[in-house]
């Protein structure tokens, strides 16, 4: 495997995780039949996995490491930027691959011509195998109503086109979380995704570092998420669409936030569904951040 000018690069934004990490970190070393490079980028781990990193540096690869905790988005921009490969492989540090995902998707999505793609997963829960729910299931084709929805295109499956990635504006990284959710949308609002219905990717939940555990009222980074794609037009002939589900969201997180005694944070989402109404996007996204800031937006250490 050459990976001086390499086909693939493999991304995994990382922060302590030592046991996952190093089991997501094998299963891209496993890969076989594709030339790729591995970038780890380390998110100020208080206590960094140095045997792993020194593994990853070893077999000729890469780790980054951030001077601050900034989040998976920016730190996968980082590794975006100095990447070499024609695509970006995603990898979440608590998930792995089975040997021949790059392999298998490579062929898919090349013959398909599309810019993206993703595979099937595999999903445990504190150890047990489980079905993923309907709403989550990996897909092919038009996923931009699903993905508005709920996530239904899977960081970890995900293989898509570097010249791509920069083109639909890479990693929010005002966005601590959800910011995965936030790009498919963009991605999917433009281009169909192949699918390779082949269940190469493990993906484990249940443990309690969980990004998606770590902050309450989730569905405000994806409001302030989707506003801000509004306000800036990215979503084209398919902003009706994105303004009925960002209302949707909206009202949720409005009587979640009565029912909690959140009174301020009710307060807004009423403003914020107004101006929306109004196609007032740049007033929206100015409320919707102030909507954001009324929890902790980034998790404690």
């Amino acid at each position: 495997m050459s990976i001086a000018t390499p086909l693939v690069s493999v991304i995994i934004p990382n922060r302590g995780r030592p046991l996952e990490l190093r089991r997501a970190v094998d299963s891209v070393l496993a890969q076989v039949a594709v030339d790729f490079e591995l970038i780890v980028v380390d998110d100020a781990s208080p206590s960094p996995p140095s045997g792993v990193y020194e593994s990853v540096l070893k077999a000729g690869h890469q780790v980054l490491v951030q001077p601050s905790r900034t989040g998976p988005g920016p730190a996968r921009n980082r590794a975006a930027q100095v990447a070499k490969g024609r695509y970006l492989a995603l990898l979440d540090s608590d998930d792995s691959w089975l040997p021949t995902k790059l392999m298998a998707q490579l062929a898919q999505l090349e013959q398909s011509g599309l810019r993206c793609g993703q595979v099937d997963e595999i999903w445990y829960r504190d150890g047990v195998r489980v079905n993923p729910p309907k709403a989550h299931r990996i897909t092919g084709g038009d996923l931009f109503r699903r993905s508005l929805r709920a996530v239904c295109v899977s960081s970890s499956s995900v293989l898509l086109e570097r010249s791509l990635f920069w083109e639909s504006g890479g990693f929010d990284e005002e966005l601590f979380v959800c910011e995965d959710y936030d790009l498919w949308c963009r991605v999917a609002a433009d281009h169909r995704f192949d699918f390779c219905c082949k269940p190469l990717v493990v993906k484990y939940g249940g443990h309690a570092d969980q990004l998606s555990k770590a902050l309450p009222a989730m569905d405000r980074f994806r409001i302030l998420g989707l506003v801000k794609r509004l306000a800036g037009g990215d979503f084209g002939s398919q902003e009706a669409v994105a303004s009925t589900e960002v209302q949707r969201k909206i009202r949720i997180l409005g009587k979640g936030s009565l029912k909690h005694g959140r009174a301020q944070a009710a307060q807004l989402c009423r403003c914020l569904s107004d101006v929306v109404g109004q196609s007032q996007w740049n007033k929206g996204v100015e409320i919707a951040r102030d909507l954001l800031h009324q929890w902790p937006t980034e998790p404690e250490d």
